[in-house]
């Protein structure tokens, strides 16, 4: 199945048939959020990852449409920065040496351009600006999860104060920002054989 296909056959899934993913697969979708791009290569969020039926069961009050939540494999959750706290960046720049074996020293005037960028910004800027990396992982994982011929659904329709109580997120440093249910589609769900509908290229794409 080509990127195509994949995409065409791809939709939000209503409910999903309780189908456990195989852990290969699983690591492989996530990889790609992992190598999302991201600006300044901050990564100015985390991934949760719900698997334990406890845990999606205590969710279920938390999403208006819990049909997703009750019957997927797993869900996604991703939580962005509400702010970029300086021992953030150092640790960010302390990876950066390791992994590349690069003296810090050597990284300074990089170091130097974040500081700038950072601190120009109002705390609602930045967190605007996690949100936005947030989204690009979303996609991604969506589309890893088409190519890998597993169902996804992504939701924002939650209750933000209860989700982030059960997930013991601290709403001062961070915000669930959008969660992505993963999954087999059911049978039951008759929305799989609609036709998918797109604006027409002649309204969507303009060549300049």
């Amino acid at each position: 199945m080509n990127y195509l296909e994949a995409l065409s056959r791809r939709y939000s899934v209503k409910k999903f048939n309780h189908q456990i993913i195989p852990q290969e697969i699983l690591h492989n979708i996530l990889e790609s959020g992992k190598l999302s791009a991201s600006s300044l290569g901050l990564q100015p969020y985390k991934i949760l990852v719900v698997e334990s039926e406890e845990m999606k069961e205590k969710l279920i009050p938390a999403f208006y449409n819990p049909s997703q939540i009750s019957t997927c494999s797993h869900l996604v959750v991703i939580v962005s920065k509400k702010n970029i706290e300086e021992n953030y960046i150092q640790g960010y720049f302390k990876h950066i040496s390791e992994v590349r074996e690069t003296p810090i020293e050597q990284l300074t005037p990089f170091r130097n351009s974040i500081n700038q960028h950072v601190n120009q910004k109002t705390q609602d800027e930045i967190f605007n600006w996690a949100e936005k990396q947030s989204y690009i992982v979303l996609a991604n994982l969506m589309y890893a999860a088409a190519i890998e011929n597993i169902d996804s659904c992504p939701m924002e329709g939650f209750r933000q104060d209860l989700i982030e109580e059960i997930l013991n997120i601290n709403p001062e440093t961070e915000k669930v920002t959008v969660t992505l249910a993963l999954g087999y589609r059911s049978e039951e769900d008759h929305f799989q054989h609609m036709k998918k509908v797109r604006k027409p290229n002649e309204k969507l794409f303009k060549f300049i």
